[in-house]
């Protein structure tokens, strides 16, 4: 009988962990549209796969990342109320991707490095679509 017992421990601890193993949070990006007349856009909730960064693209209704005006540090995990500086004006109703980048590919750890285009520091791709949300500034 202690067999059977120690047996079936093995296999739901075997079970346990494969099961969170599998159910990981996939990176992602919480955000609403928001007043960043204070220099600041944030986002509620960023899940990063890896440390990295939450960068603020301008984009349009092409929906195509443009030039960078922001960005915050990320932890690995779940992170949230991540808050970037705008490093330059955003007028109401222009549109900002939030987007996740890797930390990977740079030349300096905690240095952000990415320029549209370039590899250091470039966004990450969950099946070859980017990790991001479009918001629109009020």
């Amino acid at each position: 009988m202690r067999k059977m017992t120690y047996a079936a421990a093995v296999l739901t601890m075997a079970t346990s962990v494969a099961f969170a193993g599998g159910h990981a949070k996939a990176p992602m990006v919480e955000a609403q549209d928001q007043d960043v007349s204070n220099g600041i856009v944030s986002a509620s909730m960023v899940t990063a796969g890896e440390n990295g960064w939450l960068v603020v693209h301008r984009t349009d209704e092409t929906m195509k990342p443009g030039p960078v005006v922001g960005y915050a540090p990320l932890r690995h995990g779940e992170n949230l109320d991540v808050a970037a500086i705008l490093q330059e004006p955003v007028a109401a109703g222009e549109m900002l991707m939030l987007m996740i980048h890797s930390e990977q590919g740079g030349n300096a750890t905690g240095v952000f490095e990415y320029t549209l285009g370039a590899k250091e520091d470039g966004p990450i791709r969950i099946d070859d679509k980017l990790v991001m949300q479009v918001i629109t500034a009020q």
